[in-house]
Order: C-alpha cells, then structure tokens, then sequence
C-alpha cells in the first residue's frame, strides 16, 4: 500500500473509520475516498457498483455498519441483519468484480458461541449457541466473515481480510443510550448523574460479566498492519484485542473516576447481563508482529474528552 495509493474508508464518520483516516494521513496516505451515506448508500447494490467502477479504489476499509448494544438489537434484529448483509454482499461484490487489491472486512467478538471457552479462538467460530441479544446482527457478521473465505477461495486470491477486533470505545463513538455500547454508555450515564448532581445511579445486570476493550487508534493500526502484512496472512479471521478484560463493575468504578462522579452505583439484577465473558485470543495477529499500545485509563481520557467537547456542542450521535 503505497502513499499514493487509493484507499476508500467505507463508514469513514464512525469510531473506526475515522480513526483510520486520521492514522493514514498521519502516515502521509492522501489519496483517500470518503463518501457520506448521502453521497452513496451502499445498501443499494447499483449505487455501490458504480461507484467501484468508476472510483477504481485499490484498497478498502469496510468500517461501515451499523452497530448497537443490548437494546437496540433485541429491538431492531431485522434491521441490523439487512442493513449489515446488504452492505457487506454490495462491497464484496463489488470489490471482488473491480479487482480491488485488499479489502478488510470487521467482524464482532459477539460472533463466538455464547459459552464458547476462554480466550476465545479464531477456530471456536460456529461451534455453539451464539448469545440471544445479539443473534441477528452476529449472524450478519458472520455471514461477512465466511463470504471473505468463500470469496478468496473460489477466485483464488487473498483479497479479503476479516479481522475480530474485540469492544471498541474511543473519539466518535455513539453515546446513545438505547443503541451504544457498555463503554459509551457508561461515560454518558456517569456524567449526566454528575451534571445533575445524583446521589446514586442504577446500573443494568450484576456487574459481574467481563469485557475486553481496544481503542479504536489500535485497531486502526491494526488494520493498516493488515493490510501492508496482507501476504502474511491466511485465508483465515483474526482476533484483534487488547489482551486484557474488565468486569462490568470494574469499568464502572474506572469510567467514575474519569468522569468524577462520586455518587453510588447500585446494580439492578432483573436487567440481563448479556454474555458472561467476550475475551480473545488474539495470538495468531501478535505473531505476526502488531502490538496495541494504548492503556484503557489514556484511551478513556482521551474519549471523555471528546464527548466533552462534542456535548457541549450538540454533535453527540442519536441514532438507531
């Protein structure tokens, strides 16, 4: 991938995607394409392929997608299947019949059996019951990770990379409270009980599950790794994780801290918990020579900051 290369963010507003963008001009890549969902709605196969064929991009990070938490997928399950599966079926397409170099493609930890042993390995994908809440976008997910394989296969090339990146947090995450993640809800649940002064805030499930966390810059450089490593690579998804994991309890009592908020935490057990433990073994990826290099207290900063300055602004993402 060379510094003139051209290189299309799908999805370049969002945690990761922007994040990539900001590692690559960082790195001096400046032949870049970005197209908001106004400008080019990858849902619509005819849009997606004219815009490969006449954009002709060399390299394309599938960072599009559309993601959510405990609520927002026990209650939109039809909309996170279609919109993720069209998208994913459009790209591919697309990138494979336009001669795309390298295309990375992003699947969830979600994707693991709901008991799967642990650390989670690339191998324990489809050997299990997968977690409930979030069985139709997983199924999405999963369905991208075996087109990746059956792509390369059957056209005898490696052009598609999947990588497992575990729970992403960081600059541009949805804050949301009904679609977001347990890292963005909890800063956002945190300081409004410290703007509005609360003495306690009441918490979903035990606190007991675990969760392992990456900043969303890692896993940027965790694909860029990929992509200039790509003849290193197998015909195969590789985990992505920070390789430690936190209880629900202890981010709460971290992101507390951040934010300073000194009420109580109290936790309401008829909540549901989601899956016990999310944790990969990201091993095969390490081997190969990536590291991650931010801590989680440095990369919370570094989000709540950002949420400070985008609240005050009223540029906080709302959607479903």
């Amino acid at each position: 991938m060379y510094k003139d290369s051209k290189i299309y963010i799908a999805g370049h507003t969002g945690l990761l995607g922007s994040a990539i963008i900001k590692r690559l001009k960082g790195l001096g890549y400046a032949n870049i394409i970005a197209k908001v969902h106004d400008e080019l709605d990858l849902t619509n196969q005819s849009a997606a392929d004219e815009f490969f064929k006449n954009e002709q991009p060399e390299y394309v990070f599938m960072t599009a997608g559309l993601t959510g938490g405990i609520i927002a997928n026990k209650t939109y399950p039809a909309i996170f299947l279609h919109t993720n599966i069209s998208m994913q079926d459009n790209v591919f397409e697309a990138a494979n019949k336009y001669n795309v170099k390298h295309l990375i493609f992003y699947g969830s930890s979600c994707i693991y059996p709901k008991k799967s042993p642990q650390p989670m390995k690339e191998e324990y994908l489809l050997t299990g019951q997968i977690e409930e809440t979030s069985e139709a976008y997983a199924i999405a997910k999963m369905a991208g990770i075996v087109a990746c394989k059956a792509y390369n296969n059957q056209y005898k090339t490696n052009r598609f990379i999947a990588l497992i990146p575990n729970s992403m947090y960081g600059p541009k995450d949805n804050f949301d409270l009904e679609n977001s993640h347990v890292l963005s809800a909890l800063i956002r649940r945190f300081h409004e009980a410290k703007m509005n002064k609360m003495d306690k805030i009441v918490l979903w499930g035990s606190g007991n599950p675990r969760r392992e966390l990456i900043f969303s810059e890692d896993a940027a450089e965790a694909s860029i790794f990929a992509m200039k490593n790509a003849d290193k690579l197998q015909n195969t998804h590789y985990n992505i994780g920070s390789g430690v994991d936190y209880s629900i309890k202890e981010l709460a009592e971290i992101v507390s801290q951040i934010v300073g908020y000194k009420g109580r935490i109290e936790w309401d057990t008829a909540k549901p918990d989601g899956a016990q433990r999310k944790f990969l073994d990201s091993s095969k990826f390490l081997d190969i020579g990536w590291r991650p290099s931010t801590n989680l207290e440095d990369g919370l900063r570094i989000t709540y900051e950002w949420f400070l300055e985008n609240i005050q602004e009223g540029l906080l993402n709302e959607r479903v």
